[in-house]
């Protein structure tokens, strides 16, 4: 019965036999890189449905805001909608806060839309949060695995010094355990890359579309306004008619 030797053993380089014959370095290397591709597609997952959620409400807040009479109408029509509603009890806020200031129009629309802004920048931070990560793993997982695959092909030809052997057979496995990990990284980051471009785009459309309900906000806060620049005139033109039918006539 023959027996077989060495050489005649088909070797076995599948991913799996790969990553346990790896040394303790490079198998640390694919461990993170696993890691990150699994961190990638998990903040792909929820932030998809975080923003898909919120532009449906969004649009809804929007209708709802158009088809709103005044500011004060608008608070219960936007309760459904963390954003709008912000926004809509931040105008009031101000509006409340302004009670003592009359004839003041244009300064209280200045005063309401530097706070809707304020609200505007962090709901646009507050999107964007866990896409850094994503950019960091873009951008240095290819690096990440090309230490591990510099790191594995000096390891192998230091055991190739050692043994004094140079057949192919007994580099081969040591470069591709070492190259494995260049592919993970190339597996990490480009998943990466892709998926930040994609949410930053989807984050975009959020923005404009919080920009749309800070409009419709202000459309109805100039649309109370006026309405009471009507009273006001009348409040004033009243008592200068009454002190001048006063006047005795000559």
């Amino acid at each position: 019965m023959p027996v077989d030797t060495p050489a005649s053993v088909p070797l076995t380089f599948s991913p799996w036999e790969m990553f346990l014959g790896a040394g303790p370095v490079v198998r640390a290397v694919m461990i993170l890189l696993a890691l990150a591709s699994i961190a990638t597609w998990t903040i792909f997952i929820a932030k998809s449905i975080e923003l898909r959620r919120l532009r449906t409400r969004l649009v809804a807040a929007d209708i709802l805001l158009d088809d709103a009479a005044s500011l004060d109408g608008a608070e219960d029509l936007t309760r459904n909608c963390r954003v709008a509603h912000t926004l809509v009890l931040a105008a009031e806020d101000e509006r409340t806060r302004s009670h003592d200031i009359p004839e003041d129009g244009e300064g209280l629309k200045e005063r309401i839309v530097l706070h809707l802004e304020r609200i505007e920048a962090s709901e646009a931070r507050r999107l964007m949060r866990g896409t850094g990560l994503l950019a960091t793993i873009g951008a240095t997982a290819p690096f990440v695995g090309l230490f591990g695959t510099v790191w594995g092909i000096m390891t192998s030809f230091t055991g190739i010094a050692a043994t004094k052997a140079t057949s192919l057979a007994v580099v081969a496995p040591g470069i591709a355990e070492a190259l494995l990990a260049t592919a993970l990284g190339l597996v990490a980051a480009i998943p990466a890359v892709v998926i930040y471009n994609h949410l930053a785009r989807q984050c975009a459309a959020c923005r404009e579309g919080v920009a749309d309900l800070t409009a419709s906000v202000m459309r109805l806060v100039s649309r109370d306004l006026g309405r009471l620049r009507p009273t006001l005139s009348r409040a004033q033109v009243i008592p200068f008619a009454s002190r001048e039918q006063r006047i005795p006539a000559e």
